[in-house]
């Protein structure tokens, strides 16, 4: 049989043995609703209230700040139209995910003003731009803190004292960031920050919101007074013991060094598969290079192909990876990130992300590095595009 290696943990992870049989009681005997006063009930409010503990370590909050969500896109959404208000104005950058990207553009679309900051050719905002779109009226600035394509970890620190400078409401998409690089909130300064637990090896379709204790935020949901009457509708307990157990993994891994070991292994991706002469791999470059990054992403352009070729070309090989490109209305679009980073669109198409996750190994690694060049050769080969002069710096 093929042996099949994921190396696409940005799209999602799969969920740890351990958070499995944290979640596993939660199905069955444990059935309870968290808003019942009797034993069941209690039982399972006991168990949600120690997941937001665990959240909330994970993010150096209280308890009391984070507000469980349906994932990451509700988390986001929430944010955004629980500050903003018509007439209000919203900074954003060009670079967000689209559960940020398309809420401001329903934002624009219903009498609000929105501006995009750019990003410069590594990915990164500047928060000089960010200064300079503040307005009388601004109300939220909502900068992600990792992209989810390139990896790229955005300066919201600076961001955070901007916005608090300006007294205006300051969120963060850290959905990519979460239990891959260490988050402190109030080190960042936002008000509001979105995780969402199949990013980190926990369960689909459970996110959270931290919003900052003072933060005036408009449910968008209404029915009962769960969440603090944040977020009304009965809470997914086996999900949100899981999101609360992939947490307390995520802790314990930072102090085991696991995010440092993990970027060493993504490094030594990085080096063999872009060492030219090693590989006889040309026409290929790094996304995002010299910016920071969270330690599992590479981003890689493959000068002459097409992303989406070379993804089925390795998933047939048993490797799975990722373009960041988007299918829509059946035309198959340059990503938005990398063309807002200044890749001409063909440079853009021909780019694939590899992500790496808990449960990758070195043998992974090398077994990636064993099939992309030859692969690409092959694709190259079959290309009416590529010639040796195609190879452009």
């Amino acid at each position: 049989m093929t042996r099949r290696v994921y190396l696409d943990n940005n799209a999602t992870t799969p969920v740890l043995p351990e958070v499995l049989e944290a979640m596993r009681p939660y199905f069955g005997e444990r059935f309870g609703n968290a808003s019942s006063i009797h034993h069941h009930g209690q039982e399972t409010r006991a168990a949600v209230e120690r997941a937001r503990e665990s959240v909330a370590g994970l993010l150096g909050c209280r308890a009391s700040e984070i507000v469980f969500t349906g994932g990451g896109t509700e988390a986001d959404n929430l944010a955004i139209f629980g500050i903003a208000h018509v007439g209000d104005h919203v900074i954003s950058s060009t670079i967000e995910h689209h559960a940020v990207l398309n809420a401001c553009k329903h934002l624009a679309a219903n009498g609000f003003e929105v501006t995009y900051v750019p990003v410069d050719g590594r990915g990164r905002v500047d928060p000089a731009d960010v200064k300079r779109a503040l307005r009388p009226n601004t109300k939220l600035i909502t900068i992600m803190l990792a992209n989810n394509e390139t990896g790229v970890v955005q300066p919201v620190a600076e961001i955070g004292k901007i916005a608090a400078d300006a007294d205006v409401y300051f969120h963060t998409d850290a959905v990519q960031a979460a239990g891959k690089i260490a988050i402190d909130v109030n080190k960042i300064g936002c008000d509001l920050l979105t995780v969402s637990g199949h990013k980190f090896h926990g369960p689909q379709g459970v996110g959270a919101l931290y919003v900052r204790k003072g933060t005036r935020l408009e449910p968008m949901l209404y029915g009962g007074s769960h969440e603090r009457s944040r977020r009304a509708g009965t809470e997914n307990v086996p999900g949100i013991v899981g999101l609360g157990k992939a947490a307390e993994l995520a802790l314990a891994g930072f102090e085991r060094g696991d995010d440092i070991k993990m970027a060493a292994a993504r490094d030594h991706f990085e080096r063999e598969l872009l060492g030219i002469e090693a590989t006889g791999l040309n026409g290929a470059g790094l996304n995002g290079e010299r910016a920071p990054r969270v330690p599992n992403t590479t981003n890689i352009y493959f000068d002459g192909i097409e992303g989406e070729a070379l993804v089925i070309a390795l998933d047939l090989k048993g490797l799975a990876v990722s373009t960041g490109a988007a299918c829509s209305s059946g035309a198959i679009e340059p990503s938005h990130v990398l063309t807002a980073m200044g890749l001409r669109p063909d440079r853009a198409k021909a780019s694939i992300r590899f992500s790496l996750g808990k449960q990758n190994t070195r043998e992974d690694v090398d077994f990636a590095l064993g099939l992309i060049p030859e692969t690409v050769a092959r694709l190259r080969e079959l290309s009416p595009v590529w010639t040796k002069s195609a190879v452009s710096t």
